[in-house]
Formats: C-alpha cells, structure tokens, sequence
C-alpha cells in the first residue's frame, strides 16, 4: 500500500487489472516537460509565500532538473502503479531529495496540476500549429503568384462553370487556412489563463500567490472560479474544433487534388516522392498522400465528438471521465501537424499541366454566363437574356461546336441586338478579365487579393 501517495484511507491494495485500468501514464507522459516547469513554479510560489523554506525550493529545484534530464535520457521508467506523470514525477522527486519531495503538493491538486499541464502543453502546440500554417499560406501564396496567367475551370456540381485564373482557385485555400489561423490564435488567447491553485475545486487554505504563478508560466492571469478551472474542458473542445475545421478544408483541398491529377482531368501532376506505386499494376503513380489527408479527416472529427460526449453530463467539478480528455487531443495534435507538414511541400513541388487546364477552361460551354452579361449591357433584361443563351447553347450543342464557333448570322437567329462585338466578349481572356470587382478573378483583383495575403503574412510573421 505504501506505494500509493492517496493509500492511507484504504484497506486493500488496488485490483490488478484495475490498476491498468485506471492509468493514464502511457499517454499522459506527453505532459512531463510542463508538469516539471508548473511544479518548478508552484514551489518557488510556496517559498516567497513562507509556506515551505528557500532550502526546500532549492531542493525541489535541483530534483525536478534531475527528473528532466532522466526522462529526457531514457532512463526515467514510466511504471503503470504510478498512474499518472503526476504522481510518477513526485515519486521520483521524493526518492531523490527525501522530505523536501514531499511538501510539493502543498497547496494544489491533481486536479489543477493536470488542468495547467493541459493548457501549457496545448499552448506550445498551437504554436506550432500556427507556424505550419504561415508556412502553408506562404507556399499557395508563391504558387498564385508564379501562376498568375494560368486558366483553368471554375466549376458547380463539379461541372464546368465559369472560367477562372488558378491563381484565384488557390486563393481561395489561402482564405480558408487564414480562417483557421484566426481560430487558432482566438483558442489561444482564450486558454491563455492559469488554473494552477484552484485544489481540488474549492481552493486552498493556504496563502498561495496565484498570479505569482500565472506569470511564472507565461499565462495572462489565474483563473477566476476554482470549480470551472479545474472542470474546464472548453479549450480542448474548442482547440478540437479548430483542428476539425482545418482538417476539413485540407480534405477539400486534397479532394481537389486526387481529382485534377487523375488522367481525366489532368490538371496537376504531384511529385513522385508524395506517391505511391501499386503492388500488382507497375504503371500506377497513386496520391496517396492527399488520400490519407482525406481519411485521417474522420478521425479528427472523432476527437472532437469524443471530447464533446465525455463532458456532455458531467456535475461539477472533476470527474474520472475528464481522464479520456487527453487522448482524444494527442491524437488530433499529431495528425493536424502531419497533414500540415505534408501539405506545405506537396503544393510546392506540384506540376501544373497548364496546356490542359487552359483547354479545359474553353470547354463547357464556361463563357456563356459572359454571353447573357452582352445581352444585358445591349438592353435585355437578364431574365431574357438567360433564356437566350440557354437555347443559343443547346443549338451549339447539336452542332458540336462551341458558342465562340457561331457565327454572327447563327447568333442573330436567337436575338437581334447581337453584334460583331459579341466575339470580344466570350474568349477566355475577355470572360476572366471582366471580372474585376474586389474578390474576383480577373488578374487585377486576384493581384489585389494577393497583395493583401502578403500583408497578412507579414503581420502575423
């Protein structure tokens, strides 16, 4: 029984499998750098406060650097019978300095240590999280700009539409991902407050110095209720979140790309070093990457509708449940970071088959939007003029041309006020070029758009 820090209350030691059970050490290891540093900061608040001697910080000090290095070695052994990096890291702090080990805990809680352990750890992967997707922006911004004359189609229903510049198309995913740079940064700020000194959930009798503490680990201020700082699941759940959003615009991203590099379509080509061959078919080159991009999705979905069901009915204030809190997060830790570090060269290194796309743009009908603006400008109302143009189309279409192929006697058989100039308005160039107001593709206002991600980009850098 001796081995338990809580064991004097019971009579019985811990059931085997009960023991296995109930640890969480095998995953929550990840936490030791930050249960060490909130350790370090709670003892030396301890200290200034009176509540153990300068010669028990020193102590503690100097034996939570020796825990670091052990961990940080190889040679720390994470035992299951210690339950959690908590108690593991008290353990070996209290075997190696004695008494001083175990006037620690003075004053706090598991429940607060795990809680602040939690944010620390969170906040320095968010910022790592940022920094890989400045790198991506970067990347699509240097892709829109040296593809600033490409065309391509721009589709609804995954039908051609309107023909667009590339440059526009990928913008687009610079406008999603500063989106998920923004939810990020707001779930930082919002996690950005230190639960360490809340005890169990009600406070301690103790004269800690809270802010103290705070400050020492680089948060903005303590908590300000102890049941919600040590009940408090919202900035994973809202970390989860943001990592789901993001996951999902880099499905449809990698959507996209499977799609425009299959021989059908053609529009892209991916480097070799982020494909696979086929086992059986030698000529196969598969884009396995944005394939598991696309299916490691569901799983970060998954994380967020775990953590969003394990606190879905909890009473206040913690509750064994919140032990499921942290895998759920590890997980979609290690898999947003992945997709972002694969995604960032991917794009770079990506072909454009610009001959293709371009021959794609003029296909389907893509200017007969441009067609009806003509009419419109000649005098006749839209709803005419679409009327029009649907049928001028489904002529074109059984004579197997295109509406650019007509000639001006064909065009004036659906409306009169069509002229010569009708040409000037339906090439490729004409249809991208017109679309000029803020936001659109035309190359000035996809110019002005990337301009303004570069100022963005330097902002946040």
């Amino acid at each position: 029984m001796s081995e338990k820090m809580w064991s004097g209350r019971f009579t019985l030691p811990t059931d085997k499998f009960v023991e296995e059970f109930n640890a969480s050490i095998h995953f929550d290891k990840r936490f030791y750098k930050y249960d060490i540093k909130g350790s370090i900061a709670h003892a030396q608040m301890l200290g200034k406060q009176g509540i153990i001697s300068s010669q028990d910080v020193q102590d503690i000090e100097r034996g939570l650097a020796q825990v670091l290095e052990e961990i940080e070695s190889g040679k720390f052994e994470f035992l299951t019978q210690d339950e959690d990096i908590h108690m593991a890291v008290e353990k070996r702090l209290t075997q190696l300095i004695g008494d001083a080990g175990k006037r620690l805990h003075t004053g706090r809680s598991r429940n607060d240590q795990v809680a602040v352990d939690f944010r620390m750890y969170l906040k320095a992967e968010i910022q790592e999280v940022l920094a890989l997707i400045n790198n991506l922006l970067g990347t699509i911004i240097n892709k829109a700009e040296k593809n600033i004359d490409v065309y391509m189609p721009g589709f609804t229903h995954l039908q051609t539409a309107q023909p667009i510049l590339f440059a526009q198309y990928i913008m687009a995913y610079f406008q999603m991902l500063k989106r998920d740079y923004g939810r990020f940064a707001d779930c930082l700020e919002r996690m950005d407050y230190s639960p360490l000194g809340s005890g169990a959930l009600a406070g301690t009798t103790f004269p800690i110095d809270r802010h103290f503490t705070a400050e020492k680990l680089g948060f903005k201020a303590p908590t300000e209720n102890t049941l919600d700082s040590v009940s408090d699941r919202d900035f994973a759940i809202e970390f989860l979140s943001a990592c789901s959003i993001c996951q999902m615009h880099l499905s449809r991203f990698s959507e996209e790309l499977i799609i425009y590099s299959t021989s059908e379509f053609a529009f892209i080509e991916l480097s070799d070093d982020f494909c696979t061959g086929s086992s059986i078919m030698p000529q196969k080159k598969n884009p396995d990457m944005p394939e598991l991009i696309r299916g490691k999705t569901g799983r970060v979905y998954g994380s967020l509708i775990s953590m969003l069901t394990t606190m879905k009915g909890l009473p206040l204030a913690y509750n064994k449940d919140m032990q499921e809190d942290k895998e759920p997060v590890f997980d979609a830790v290690d898999t947003i970071k992945a997709s972002l570090k694969i995604f960032a060269p991917m794009v770079e290194k990506m072909t454009l088959l610009t001959p293709k796309m371009v021959k794609a743009a003029t296909a389907g009908y893509s200017t007969a939007t441009d067609y009806a603006d003509y009419l419109v400008r000649k005098g006749v109302p839209f709803r005419e003029s679409h009327h029009i143009v649907g049928s001028t189309v489904a002529y074109a279409i059984q004579k197997g041309v295109d509406i650019s192929e007509l000639t001006l006697d064909e065009f004036k058989r659906f409306s009169n006020v069509i002229e010569s100039d009708i040409y000037g308005s339906i090439t490729l160039e004409a249809s991208v070029n017109a679309r000029k107001a803020y936001g659109g593709t035309a190359r000035s206002a996809v110019e002005t758009q990337i301009k303004n991600g570069r100022n963005f980009l330097d902002e946040i850098r």
